[in-house]
């Protein structure tokens, strides 16, 4: 019993952190991390630093996606909303 029990966390654990990974592995390949590290500024501020900026206000989410579509205040990105959406999913949970 004990054995079934560990191996369900561990399959739980797996299932949560093969997203996360999928995300972070998103944002390299969509050039994020070319200015962006998590946690050290680089040309552009720290993961950690925007999830804390946007972490838990209502709508971050779009509006991040939005921003960074447009190309304003950001060098516009090739990445499809879709995959905008999983990275800064990805960010905001970190």
């Amino acid at each position: 019993m004990k054995s079934m029990i560990v191996a369900s966390l561990l399959a739980a654990g797996l299932a949560v952190a093969g997203p996360a990974n999928a995300s972070e592995d998103l944002a390299q390949k969509a050039g994020c991390t070319k200015c962006h590290a998590m946690a050290a500024n680089k040309i552009g501020p720290a993961v950690k630093e925007i999830a804390a900026k946007y972490k838990g206000k209502a709508g971050s989410d779009a509006a991040l996606v939005a921003k960074l579509k447009a190309g304003k205040e950001h060098p516009p990105t090739k990445a499809s909303e879709g995959d905008l959406k999983k990275i800064v999913a990805w960010m905001l949970a970190t």
